[in-house]
């Protein structure tokens, strides 16, 4: 070997080992920047976590902003879209409608009213997808709902996200200016003008720093219970005529019910069975479709992601135990199968935003009147039992009270300690009793249009909702004809 073969040994010797010591070099200061973005995220206090700030993309800035898409929130963004609003609705599930699509409640109480409900009522008939032709209360397919809502907001205008939920909210002083979502799409940040919490649980308002309480005050139950719906078929629905609610169509409805309620009870603990809900229910959807409804959760808090999983749970595997038990008994049980449940069990007590009015037990109890009145609910006090033991005596209590048809003021959907914020639906400003009379959906879909139509008046004319008066709100829902 010569001189030459010997310094270029040694020269690739020397390269490779710098090649070496260069990755080694990159791996460990990339090891050491890890470790020190680690260091610097994490808290000096134990078990936290210190989350690194970000900028955010603003994904838009909208007149109207809609959290939540149920019955109140679909309504709202429908209403300000129609009048004239840019507005943009969100909702977490993969569909529009709330408790009416994802929760699978299929009947609606306190609907006999102006305005959507009326629209609404008239669209579901031309599909066929409507039973009970009753002017308050009626039984519907919820896809047909889902394929409905989706229609009605985009002939509106209303552009909606779905798989999409509120993260968190920002004041400017008072102010609510922006909003925080979290989607397939990452974190992305929203302004409006007005916003509503339509969420059903007061998710934008407790994040934005309002005030707020859920069961019988506080933050803490006793509160009303979860129900899982479930969707199942049967051989034949005339066959069990005597076990289904509201089976006919027109009349008998005030002596139906109860019966039917009582005779599916005496079914389901034949099968060896108590079920946690003191009346359970079965509604005719449409041939031989039905809704069953036949469980309680007790004290769930509807924002405690835990509380809520293990709800579920419970919940889903009752229901399909008591199907099973009643397929054991034969004749027109045989062959009962579940065919769907729902994305969200059913909640009936969230946190109740606090406003700039209170709707109150004794609101019910003297029927209050207001001049700003946005609906007037009709549905009584339905207050089912917070424990198992209770309800083995009394499954729904009236509050001690009889209720007289009562006004919801504009108020108590404007909030309290936050400026821009609106809410519609369960998560008014209301004590545990009023909140068991107005929280049915036909009251929401009212307080959807009346908030919608205060926003859109308010973001138009660069005021704060409680700046606008509702007798402008009111005119302009004559104007879009929801209104006589």
């Amino acid at each position: 070997m010569n001189s030459n073969d010997n310094f270029e040994s040694l020269s690739s010797m020397f390269n490779l080992n710098r090649r070496k010591f260069l990755r080694s070099a990159i791996v460990s200061t990339s090891a050491a920047t890890l470790l020190s973005q680690e260091t610097e995220a994490a808290s000096p206090e134990a078990n936290t976590f210190k989350e690194p700030a970000q900028n955010l993309p603003i994904k838009d800035e909208v007149d109207v902003m809609v959290c939540g898409a149920g019955p109140a929130g679909v309504s709202a963004a429908i209403t300000a879209a129609r009048a004239g609003a840019k507005t943009q609705l969100i909702e977490i599930h993969g569909c529009l409608g709330g408790v009416w699509t994802a929760g699978l409640l299929t009947y609606i109480f306190d609907f006999n009213k102006p305005g959507l409900t009326k629209e609404i009522k008239a669209k579901l008939d031309e599909r066929d997808a409507r039973r009970n032709k009753i002017a308050d209360q009626f039984v519907y397919h919820p896809d047909e709902m889902k394929l409905l809502l989706e229609e009605m907001c985009q002939e509106a205008g209303v552009k909606f996200l779905l798989h999409t939920r509120v993260a968190a909210a920002y004041r400017d002083k008072k102010r609510l200016t922006t909003a925080i979502t979290e989607s397939k799409s990452g974190r992305e940040a929203w302004k409006a003008k007005v916003f509503i919490d339509a969420t059903g649980d007061g998710d934008l308002g407790a994040q934005a720093g309002n005030a707020w309480e859920i069961g019988k005050g506080g933050d803490t139950c006793p509160c009303q219970p979860l129900t899982l719906n479930v969707l199942a078929v049967v051989k034949d629905p005339a066959a069990l005529k005597q076990y289904i609610s509201f089976y006919t169509n027109e009349g008998e409805r005030a002596n139906w019910h109860v019966p039917a309620v009582n005779a599916f009870a005496k079914e389901i603990k034949r099968a060896g069975i108590t079920p946690s809900y003191g009346m359970p229910t079965l509604f005719l959807i449409r041939e031989n479709l039905v809704m069953i409804m036949v469980n309680h959760e007790y004290n769930i808090k509807a924002f405690d992601a835990t509380e809520i999983t293990d709800a579920t749970v419970r919940a889903r595997a009752e229901v399909y135990n008591i199907v099973r038990g009643l397929n054991k008994l034969g004749g027109p049980w045989e062959g009962m199968q579940i065919v769907a449940t729902p994305e969200q069990i059913g909640i009936r007590d969230g946190r109740r935003i606090q406003g700039r009015y209170t709707v109150t037990k004794e609101d019910l109890v003297v029927g209050a009147r207001h001049t700003d009145a946005v609906t007037r609910p009709t549905f009584g006090v339905d207050i089912h039992a917070t424990d198992r033991k209770t309800n083995e005596v009394e499954t729904i209590s009236r509050g001690g009270i009889k209720m007289i048809p009562y006004d919801i003021p504009l108020r108590a959907l404007i909030a309290k300690d936050v400026d821009g914020l609106m809410m519609a639906g369960r998560c008014i400003s209301g004590d545990f009793t009023a909140h068991a009379s107005y929280r049915v959906t036909g009251n929401a879909v009212a307080m959807g249009e009346a908030a919608g139509a205060v926003a859109a008046l308010a973001a138009k004319s660069n005021k704060l909702p409680h700046e606008i008066d509702w007798s402008d709100a009111a005119q302009l829902l004559h104007q879009l004809g929801m209104r006589s």
